[in-house]
């Protein structure tokens, strides 16, 4: 498990060089509420965006998901936390005033980058409809 990266993936550079493309800008693996100790991959922060590219086996993917056979119980009581933590995480998030966005890795990153990229835009004509006198 040590081998396996948790930042920088080859999905996570792919979704960050499509969006970078589209001419948005962003911060990477920021604590986009600071007192939360969770760490989203890609972060607009004026417009409270935070989108997290979740691995098919550690988040358990509804499509993906394969459930190992050996020490199944550590493994199911791991992924059903980490599903419950990422839960928690957009309500905490919600609740802030941020949007969360999921990106399964098995996501194309064009498509992927394609709705951060209308999420993100629809959140700034909004911020700057309600800053209108």
């Amino acid at each position: 498990m040590s081998k396996q990266k948790s930042r920088n993936t080859d999905v996570e550079m792919a979704l960050r060089r499509a969006l970078h493309a589209a001419g948005l800008r962003y911060r990477v693996h920021r604590r986009p509420l600071k007192k939360v100790r969770r760490e989203a991959d890609v972060v607009f922060g004026p417009v409270k965006v935070a989108v997290f590219v979740d691995g098919c086996f550690w988040h358990g993917c509804p499509e993906h998901a394969t459930w190992p056979k050996r020490n199944a119980e550590f493994w199911r009581t791991k992924i059903e936390g980490n599903r419950q933590r990422d839960r928690n995480t957009d309500e905490l998030l919600t609740s802030a005033g941020w949007l969360s966005v999921r990106v399964w890795e098995h996501e194309d990153p064009i498509e992927a980058a394609t709705r951060v990229q209308q999420l993100v835009t629809t959140r700034r004509v909004g911020a700057s409809k309600s800053a209108r006198p």
